[in-house]
Formats: structure tokens, sequence, C-alpha cells
């Protein structure tokens, strides 16, 4: 077994490491205070590859592994994890189904200026009354002469208010269930789109998270993603995938608290000595490490899986799991370590705290995950 990154992985991590000390670590209180990444974050964003990791050259992308793409992810999310989830959002759920499901003239039209950073993709396909009942969705899809045409609503879309493109998901016939699902590619500036709301979060507040109406939204022909009827299996590819983002998301969070309380252990004085030198905060950071070291390696095995064409089902539900509840479980360790600065923006812990939460939740609950990993381990 080789545990060892390659000197292309070791660049990327090394790059996007010092883009996030030096440019996001300044203004990530900033992003969550103001509720929005800076323009000019995501243009040098897109200036370094990091929209196209692992998206093929020959479409814009970078042409590096799928690993390469995570390892991007877990150190912008040490900082900042609306703009790790930014990177994630976009490259899981709006590059991959259309490299993996797309026709050649739908990846050079929609997937080169996505990979280069040049549109910032989303994906529409939670409701509200189907969020993990995906098979549930209401929203409709008729054929009418060279279109098709879609009605209905669309909530929690990570991305959205960029309102450039995305993967919408919608049925011809709701009684099919998720056979009668198909996937297509919208531009999300056209006409029959109505931007609802941009919802106000508890953390990943930089981020957007977006509501969407449509009526009558007119969509060629030709922006049909894969077969009809095909979407249920798109759907559940492109969350495979978007879980280890989500988990290399977690991973990064855990890690930037976990590192800060370290620090501040061997800093603040409490009786004399260091708060460092007491075992009770000693066990929390060696708790703390563990989890962290685990949650790692179940992450880096998983896209490696996904990098060497193996199914991965099973192992990304696991680290997307396993690392969100690692996070939450090491921002709260993090905040006692600190004590009552903890509670207060100025240390940041408190914001990792919140960003953290949500890593059990979207791409799939974690109850969610542990109905794939015992239905995968009893087949």
């Amino acid at each position: 077994m080789n545990f060892e990154l390659t000197s292309e992985e070791k660049l990327v991590q090394e790059t996007a490491r010092e883009f996030a000390q030096k440019e996001l670590k300044p203004i990530a209180s900033e992003i969550d205070k103001n509720h929005k990444i800076p323009d000019e974050i995501i243009k040098k964003l897109s200036e370094l590859g990091f929209f196209g990791v692992y998206i093929p050259e020959e479409y814009g992308g970078a042409g590096l592994s799928f690993l390469s793409y995570i390892l991007v992810v877990e150190e912008i999310s040490k900082v900042c994890a609306s703009t790790g989830v930014l990177i994630s959002a976009h490259t899981s759920l709006a590059c991959n189904p259309i490299l993996a499901f797309g026709k050649e003239q739908q990846k050079k039209k929609y997937l080169t200026p996505l990979a280069k950073g040049e549109k910032i993709g989303c994906v529409l396909l939670t409701e509200p009354e189907a969020g993990s009942d995906v098979a549930n969705i209401s929203t409709t899809v008729e054929e009418k002469e060279d279109n098709y045409v879609i009605n209905g609503n669309k909530i929690f879309v990570t991305n959205g208010g960029y309102r450039d493109y995305g993967i919408l998901f919608a049925t011809f016939d709701k009684s099919l269930r998720h056979k009668g699902i198909s996937a297509f590619i919208v531009d999300l500036s056209k006409d029959g789109i109505e931007l609802q709301r941009n919802e106000e979060k508890m953390g990943i507040r930089g981020t957007y998270t977006s509501a969407f109406a449509f009526d009558n939204l007119k969509i060629p022909k030709e922006n049909l993603l894969g077969k009809q009827g095909e979407g249920f299996k798109i759907g559940m590819d492109l969350l495979d995938g978007g879980r280890i983002g989500i988990a290399a998301q977690a991973l990064g969070i855990a890690e930037g608290a976990f590192e800060r309380a370290l620090e501040y252990s061997k800093e603040r004085k409490q009786f004399g000595r260091t708060i460092s030198s007491f075992q009770a905060i000693q066990f929390k950071l060696a708790d703390m490490a563990m989890r962290i070291e685990a949650s790692k390696l179940l992450v880096y095995e998983s896209a490696w899986f996904k990098d060497n064409n193996k199914n991965f089902i099973i192992e990304s539900s696991m680290a997307k799991a396993y690392a969100s509840e690692t996070a939450t479980y090491v921002t709260k360790e993090a905040m006692q370590i600190f004590g009552g600065y903890g509670y207060i923006t100025e240390y940041e812990i408190e914001r990792m705290y919140r960003d953290a939460k949500i890593t059990e939740i979207y791409e799939g609950t974690n109850e969610i995950q542990r109905i794939v990993i015992s239905k995968m381990m009893f087949k």
C-alpha cells in the first residue's frame, strides 16, 4: 500500500494551501458576515484552475486526478468552508454529470466554460417534498415541438444565485417514480426562471443557497443530459461523487479547527501554566487528531477508488458520514478548549462550528449514508 501523493498532487496541495492561507484566511470572517465570496476571489480560483481540477484539458480543465480536486477542497475548507463548497458543488454536481453523461457538443458548449471558471455550476434536484426521497420530485417536463417545457420548484440550490449553468431534474410521469425522471442542462439566466430567494443560513453563509420557480421554461431538446428516463441514475451518480467532495470539506473544517485549538492550547495560560500541560486538554486533542486521521484515510481512499474506476459507493458514503461527524465533534471540542473565547467571532471557532453541521445534512443526510452502507454490505 502506498500512501504517498504524486508530485503533481503535492504541488496542487501546496498551491491550494498557499492561496487559502494568504488570500482567503484574512477575509474568511468577512465572507461569513457579508454572505458573499468576493468576485476577485472567484477570479483567482479560476486562474489557478480550481474549478476544473480533474476535468480533461480538452474541455478547459487541468486534467489532474480526482484526488487532486479533493486536496483543493480540503485545503480551502481549512480556512473558508463557504469557498470549499463553492468549488465542490460546482465540480461534483455540475461538471461531473456533463463529463460522465454529456454528448460531445454539450461538453464543448457547457463543460468548457464551467471548467475554466467562466461559469459557476449547480444542481437543481431538491424540492420542498423531495429531499432524501429523490424519486418523489414533482417538477414536470413535457415535450413540445423542438423544446422541453418545465414547470415546478427547486430549493437548496448551492451556487444557484450565480444564475449560470445547472443540472435540472424533472419527471415526465410522476407515477413512474424514479423511472420517469430525466436530467437537463439549463441556463439559469433564461426567461421562465424565477430566483425566489437566497436562503439565510446558520453556516456556510458565503454561499448562495437558492430557491427557484419554473414557469413554462423552454429548454432545447439538445439539452437533455444522457437518455430520457436516465435522470435518477445520473442523480445518484453525481451524489456518489459529490459525497467525497463534502467529506473533503468536512475534513478541512476539522483540520482547521484542530490546528487553531492546538496552537491556542500552547499559548493560553491558567493556574500558572499553559493549558496544553493539562491531561484533560491533551486527551481532547488526541481524540480530535485520531478522528481526523481516520477521516483522511477514508476520504483519500474513496477518491483513489474513483480515480481507479473502482466501485466507490460504500467508500464515499463512509467517508462522508464519518468525516462530517468528525467535523462537528472536532469543532465542538475546539470551542471547549477555547472556552469563552471560542464563542466570540474574533477567534473563528464559532464560525467553523456553524459551518460543520451542514456537512452531516447535504449530499444525503448521514442517516441516508447508513442506509446506503448497509444495503451495499448486504449485497
